[in-house]
């Protein structure tokens, strides 16, 4: 499946250029002259990366990109500035409003692309890792292995872990190991979360199996 770009500037000899350049890549590209345009084309089809101007009528870069990132539906769109604005203020702002990264025109289209399949590629490999790992959580929702989870836990969390199944209170397991009681909340969120478990009283079961 080809990936989709929406490229966004004013300039329409430039927009085709660079359009052209991305679908002679293999992209899908839909395009936009400023951000409003940018708005509706993404409400006909999400792209997976946006490459917009910054200087632009009726809305500016800066402010499509603190829109976009400000809308849940959009808010993790790559997002690549390729701009003529080349002062520091300009990048500061760029990169407060949200954009991954901030490239100057003239530009080289060697480095856009670069820059463009290195993010999405990025991204592909975070969706595939993100899928493997709740794959793995997921194998036995009711009964942990053993095996897996005991190696998982620290030593510290085993021994919090025991001292939850002996019925104690976080302040108790606080005296009993000489730490503080935040520390202690913090070891028992993280079991809780290794062990795919829901409250102390799963910790207890999960301890007394062993």
């Amino acid at each position: 499946m080809s990936r989709r770009l929406l490229i966004v500037d004013d300039e329409p000899n430039l927009l085709m250029a660079i359009a052209a350049v991305l679908r002679g890549e293999g992209f899908e590209v839909m395009t936009a002259r400023n951000g409003k345009e940018a708005f509706l084309q993404i409400a006909k089809s999400m792209p997976d990366l946006i490459v917009s101007d910054i200087k632009m009528p009726l809305m500016d870069g800066f402010t499509l990109a603190r829109q976009l990132r400000s809308a849940p539906h959009t808010e993790l769109v790559p997002i690549v500035f390729l701009t003529a604005k080349d002062e520091i203020e300009d990048r500061i702002e760029g990169f407060q409003s949200g954009v991954d990264v901030y490239l100057t025109k003239p530009f080289e289209p060697l480095e856009l692309l670069a820059v463009i399949n290195g993010i999405l590629n990025r991204v592909e490999r975070t969706r595939t890792a993100i899928t493997t790992l709740v794959g793995v959580e997921s194998v036995s929702d009711s009964e942990p292995n053993s095996n897996y989870y005991s190696e998982s836990l620290t030593e510290a969390e085993q021994r919090v872990a025991k001292a939850v199944a002996r019925g104690l209170s976080n302040k108790e397991i606080a005296v009993e190991l000489e730490l503080s009681v935040r520390t202690i909340e913090n070891h028992i969120s993280r079991i809780l979360s290794k062990l795919g478990l829901s409250n102390r009283v799963e910790i207890a079961r999960y301890i007394l199996k062993k």
